[in-house]
Parts: structure tokens; sequence; C-alpha cells
């Protein structure tokens, strides 16, 4: 099972406050979409200028990322500069 982090903020918006969410997935588009299943509409905050940090590693392009059985992925604003 993969623990989903979700920022307050989104999850006072989406999830009732529920900031830890556990899903059963292989790749981050199947967790975004089990997530948008479950809550309606989350997909599209998550899939729009959101980073994904998978078991420590910070990822800006993450919808084709593979995820362990026991990984945490937490969903981040992404970090623009130059």
């Amino acid at each position: 099972m993969t623990d989903v982090l979700l920022s307050r903020e989104i999850a006072r918006q989406y999830t009732d406050g529920e900031t830890r969410i556990v899903v059963e997935a292989g790749t981050m588009r199947a967790i975004v979409r089990q997530l948008d299943e479950k809550y309606p509409g989350l997909k599209g905050v998550l899939s729009e200028g959101m980073a994904v940090a998978i078991d420590g590693t910070i990822f800006q392009d993450f919808f084709l990322e593979e995820v362990g059985p026991d990984a945490e992925v937490c969903f981040l604003p992404a970090i623009e500069g130059g």
C-alpha cells in the first residue's frame, strides 16, 4: 500500500481534511486516477503546478513514474526558477 500525503489546503478543499490517504497502485498515473475517483476534481489540482516526492526523490513530470508497494508519495507545489 502506498501512503499519499497532501497539503492541508488541498485536503481541506477535497478530502474533508484528510492529509494521508492509502492507495494501492504501481504508477503515479494510477494513484492520481484512484484519488480522483474517490475525491472528484482532485486530479485537476494534482496535475497542474505540482511536483511529487516518491520516497524522498522529487519529480516534476511524475505521471510515468513507478511507485513501489510500500512507497510514500508527497504532492508538493512545483518550484520554478532559473
